[in-house]
């Protein structure tokens, strides 16, 4: 088999030798899962980010997803998330492996992403994105194992720690917004519900079942509006050259507010902080790809705390 060499090289950058490693011992765990679930395995889809997904068909010829990675905290959050989730407003869990990670998916048809209709309608798109939220946002069971907004927002304090209490290559004025804003959000947080945590276009997708499912939970306890954050910054990066992004930006906030029932400030609020958030997330795994989520961020404070 073929490992896509940009796949192949994010692994390495995230997991070092132990990536190595399970690279080289790819090809020997899609065989075995496909003796044990009695699966036909197909190509690789294409894009592969921090996981091996390929889709697969079952001896009775039902079309499946096998997905495969490195096991790590965040992909065994979200095998937990997809077991409580049960297939509401999310493909379903058919079967896992934690100690492996590896999971059997439902395979979603047709499985178009929502970023083709955002393309074309986005007040549609967000209409959409925003109903599979509330489907997805579900009580958090004791003793969850889920990661935190609080412990997401703590990366803030890597990016200082790494340029020794300075920002680096980041507008200090964007982190300190960042770090002020999670502040104020987290202290001020309504009660937390399981979150999928990652909800963008390109993680919802038609379906049969229902007409849009989400798919790739993180799995992150937090308040309902801290969902949103994902959803402004896609898709990425599309939007940033659609005529007049910061428009777009400021007219999702206002449908959003108005559809979920939450203070736009605080949406907006939630999102900027994030997308600070996520750019740093990008330098620290990969070096490289920060600057969309800074474009974003500036778009954001553009709109001096939300009202633009």
């Amino acid at each position: 088999m073929s490992i896509p060499e940009a796949f192949a090289r994010t692994m390495v950058e995230l997991y070092g030798p132990a990536g190595a490693a399970w690279l080289e011992r790819l090809p020997t765990l899609i065989g075995e899962y496909e003796q044990r679930w009695s699966l036909t395995v197909g190509r690789p889809f294409p894009n592969l980010s921090y996981n091996y997904v390929a889709p697969a068909a079952r001896a009775d010829g039902t079309q499946v997803v096998l997905k495969l990675g490195v096991v790590n905290p965040e992909l065994l959050a979200e095998i937990e998330a997809l077991r409580l989730y049960d297939g509401r407003g999310c493909a379903r869990l058919l079967a896992a492996d934690a100690a492996q990670g590896s999971l059997l998916l439902e395979q979603l048809q047709p499985g178009t992403p929502l970023t083709r209709l955002a393309e074309v309608d986005d007040e549609q798109s967000t209409t959409i994105a925003a109903q599979v939220m509330r489907a997805l946002w579900r009580p958090l069971p004791a003793n969850h194992p889920f990661p935190t907004t609080a412990k997401w927002a703590a990366g803030l304090q890597r990016l200082r720690a790494t340029f020794n209490g300075d920002t680096g290559p980041f507008p200090a004025a964007l982190v300190e917004t960042a770090e002020h804003l999670f502040a104020e959000l987290l202290a001020s947080s309504a009660e937390p519900v399981l979150l999928h945590g990652d909800l963008h276009h390109d993680n919802i997708l038609a379906a049969e079942r229902q007409p849009w499912l989400a798919l790739d939970p993180k799995g992150l306890a937090g308040e309902p509006a801290y969902e949103v954050g994902a959803l402004l910054r896609n898709p990425s990066p599309q939007y940033l050259q659609w005529p007049d992004a910061g428009r777009l930006l400021s007219r999702r906030l206002d449908q959003l507010a108005e559809s979920l029932g939450f203070e736009r400030e605080r949406l907006w609020g939630w999102s900027l902080a994030q997308a600070v958030l996520s750019a740093w997330w990008s330098y620290e795994d990969h070096g490289r790809g920060w600057e969309e989520g800074i474009a974003c961020a500036e778009l954001l404070a553009a709109m001096r705390r939300g009202r633009g």
